[in-house]
């Protein structure tokens, strides 16, 4: 049975309104590295989106919910991606190697950091995640405090604090990262 023209216009208003937001999210960030709140983001964007585009496939008038389910798992694990992706770059959690958390910070003699903060320890999500002390980062600016946070650790890597580094004659600044 062939939709009818009212019935064809609602389907290609509800594609639309799908695709809108995927477009979005795929031109407008990017997803450089994956660090555990990118693969997070996307397996749970995913999920949220396949139930809430079969619900919008089912009751679109063509009842077709597996069609909904899969462009909605595809658009909520990009735009979950995309904002995991995001908090591991504020975080400083995504780097797989020194080589990719070394900065271009080079100082002769590094900068001692202020006086340490107090964390606040809140209750952890997941048995397996790890506790990330706060620290000073630095900038070009200075010293900018990070709070502590608990994250998920990609499979066998431990965690490697933010420090600085001798380097020929000077000191290079090292972000926190992941070691496998």
């Amino acid at each position: 049975m062939r939709p009818s023209n009212l019935q064809a216009k609602l389907i290609m208003k509800t594609k639309l309104t799908l695709l809108l937001p995927l477009t979005f999210a795929l031109f407008g960030t990017g997803c450089v590295g994956t660090g555990p709140n990118t693969q997070a983001g996307a397996v749970t964007g995913g999920v949220l989106g396949a139930i809430a585009g079969g619900i919008i496939g089912n009751n679109s008038g063509s009842g077709n919910t597996a069609s909904g389910a899969a462009i909605g798992a595809a658009g909520g694990a990009i735009v979950g991606g995309t904002l995991g992706n995001q908090v591991d770059h504020q975080r400083g959690t995504i780097y797989r190697s020194q080589d990719e958390a070394t900065t271009q910070i080079i100082v002769d003699s590094p900068p001692p950091p202020p006086p340490r903060q107090r964390d606040v320890v809140y209750e952890r999500v997941q048995s397996d995640d790890v506790w990330i002390e706060g620290y000073w980062r630095y900038t070009r600016r200075g010293y900018v405090w990070v709070p502590g946070y608990w994250d998920s650790p990609p499979p066998r890597h431990t965690y490697v604090p933010a420090h600085w580094e001798r380097r020929g004659r000077g000191h290079v600044y090292i972000e926190g990262y992941w070691r496998s």
